[in-house]
């Protein structure tokens, strides 16, 4: 029997594998740890992502999505919380609320009910409001985050009943507030307010009513209706709005409307509409008046924005003028300080000064004095309001030395001049103090003595704000101790100057003002009937180049131990004296017989 031959089954994959191995000498090889250590840490950082992200989104942001959901299920009618009522220092309300009705659109309820078209006649119709403006409404709305939306405010009785009878659930006529300004004697500083297109809000927009827009502006509440997922009614809850706090002012309600009333007077018997007046109590900065003319109606802007005297630009806060001859008082206790003059000095003005002139000594410059003057003192020379006298004490001239215009400068910032006061009203103004050097890069060619005369007595480029013209004026009348000028009766005065270092200066200069008054020759003589004694400055200011004048006075009452300063000025008139003083004289007579005796 043959033999069986045996036979092996071969796996060619494992040769080639096997010959391939052997030929490449090739190996295994483990990973490397650092391998695992990477990618656990990739994994870990993933998982941190995504555990900070799930904990933003459903803890930090819960309250927001939470609110998109339930704004898709749930309706919300808003409760407009009144604003706070604004005071003067007695608390008498110089603003109230006014209930009205006004329409409230829900407009994802309008969505999800179809009923666009219905609203859009609706307001067509009933509310006088055309498509286009109803769009614009919408349009202008950031729906995101407010989805109740005011379309109309202070509606009449009868389109409140027509558009509750049409029974939209889209389409609200609630319970609202207006505010209603009592008197515009008041309107310069409380301001107004308005509602901002993108979240339909009512907000403060000048004066006070900006300032302390968030204290005045209360919390809203609302009437929450719960549906199901079927927008099925399952229930109600109101969340109770909160009042605005209210804000008790520095303001003397009766003496500001006396100076309302007064200055009315005089300025239309002298044809003139554009003005102010400021009153401040130097022992605390308190504002006892604030006005700047014209007014406006806080109920009605309309013809506001018109008015070529644009009534709602506040000229005590924002306005900056030449002080005029108003500056002589800060530049005599310069010189003084300085020891360029002593009360002894006496220097003569014929009613000019000439100035040589360099490149053509037969044609001099000609500086003028308001009048004639003689020979005049520091003391006189304040109180006639002197030109010449300034005009060579502080530039220079012959044999008196001047103080020159950048220790000029040094001291009008010592004074608070250049800066705001930071009084609680927006939109201070800061003024400007010319200098050499931007004098010029704006004319082309150096500052000369010339110049410096111009600045002396108030003119030539010199801009203050009234604020910081009274700050300087209550630095010298109470011994240089300057409170910060405020309109809100529960804040503490601040002191923002510190001038006690100049009163042996301040002595003189208090007297040159008395002079002002109780001298014959003082420009404000008229004052010296009153039966309180008064001390202060007259000045006229020229402008658009030298065409117009403002006329000012500032003075303060007693003229010892002061306790009140005030500043006139009123624009496009003529001499301090025969436009200014009268005011002053009736303003100050009625708060010496109603408050300080």
């Amino acid at each position: 029997m043959a033999k069986k031959k045996f036979v092996r089954k071969i796996a060619l994959d494992d040769i080639v594998a096997d010959t391939m191995a052997g030929d490449l000498e090739s190996k295994e090889l483990p990973l490397k740890p650092s391998i695992f250590k990477v990618v656990f840490g990739v994994a870990v950082l993933l998982l941190g992502v995504a555990a900070a992200r799930v904990f933003y989104l459903s803890v930090v942001q819960h309250g927001f999505f939470s609110g998109l959901a339930l704004a898709n299920v749930n309706e919300e009618i808003p409760i407009i919380a009144p604003r706070g009522i604004i005071t003067d220092r007695f608390g008498t309300p110089l603003v109230t609320n006014q209930p009205i009705f006004s329409v409230f659109l829900d407009v994802s309820e309008m969505v999800r009910d179809g009923e666009e078209s219905k609203v859009v006649a609706a307001a067509q119709n009933i509310l006088n409001m055309p498509p286009s403006a109803f769009y614009s409404i919408l349009a202008k709305t950031n729906l995101e985050s407010n989805n109740a939306v005011i379309i109309a405010t202070d509606i009449t009785r009868e389109q409140s009943i027509a558009i509750q009878s049409l029974d939209l659930n889209s389409l609200k006529v609630e319970n609202d507030y207006k505010r209603d300004y009592l008197n515009p004697a008041f309107s310069t500083f409380i301001g107004y307010v308005g509602r901002s297109a993108a979240d339909n809000e009512l907000k403060g927009r000048a004066g006070l009513e900006a300032y302390y827009n968030s204290i005045l502006q209360g919390t809203d509440g609302a009437t929450v209706i719960y549906r199901n997922a079927l927008g099925k009614p399952q229930g109600t809850a109101t969340i109770e709005p909160k009042m605005g706090q209210n804000l008790q002012t520095t303001i003397d309600g009766p003496f500001q409307q006396y100076l309302y009333q007064d200055m009315m007077m005089h300025m239309q018997q002298m044809g003139k509409t554009s003005g102010l007046a400021l009153a401040i109590d130097p022992q605390n900065g308190q504002v006892l008046a604030m006005l700047s003319l014209p007014t406006y109606d806080g109920n009605n802007l309309g013809p506001a924005l018109t008015n070529p005297d644009h009534p709602l630009f506040n000229r005590v806060v924002s306005g900056v003028y030449s002080p005029g001859s108003t500056i002589k008082p800060l530049d005599a206790t310069a010189v003084l300080k300085e020891g360029l003059i002593t009360t002894s000095t006496q220097i003569f003005s014929p009613g000019y000064l000439l100035l040589p002139n360099p490149y053509d000594p037969s044609h001099p410059t000609k500086f003028l004095d308001w009048q004639y003057q003689g020979w005049v003192n520091v003391f006189s020379a304040i109180a006639k309001s002197s030109d010449v006298f300034f005009y060579e004490v502080v530039g220079g001239y012959q044999n008196q030395p001047g103080l020159g215009i950048y220790k000029l400068i040094d001291y009008w910032k010592t004074f608070g001049l250049g800066k705001p006061t930071g009084i609680d009203l927006p939109g201070e103004a800061s003024g400007s103090l010319p200098t050499p050097a931007e004098f010029q890069k704006t004319h082309g060619h150096p500052w000369l003595t010339g110049d410096t005369y111009n600045v002396a007595i108030g003119q030539g480029g010199l801009l203050v704000t009234p604020l910081q013209l009274v700050d300087a004026i209550s630095a010298i009348s109470d011994g240089g101790v300057v409170y910060q000028p405020h309109l809100n009766l529960n804040e503490k005065p601040k002191q923002i100057l510190n001038l006690t270092s100049l009163e042996p200066e301040f002595q003189l200069v208090r007297q040159g003002m008395t002079d002002t008054v109780s001298q014959p020759y003082g420009t404000a003589y008229v004052l010296h009937t009153l039966p309180v004694q008064t001390a202060g400055k007259s000045g006229s200011a020229q402008y658009d180049f030298n065409q117009k004048t403002n006329a000012l006075y500032i003075g303060y009452a007693p003229a010892k131990n002061p306790q009140i300063v005030m500043l006139i000025l009123v624009e496009n008139a003529t001499e301090g004296t025969l436009n200014a003083v009268p005011i002053f004289k009736d303003v100050i007579n009625w708060y010496y017989q109603n408050r300080i005796k």
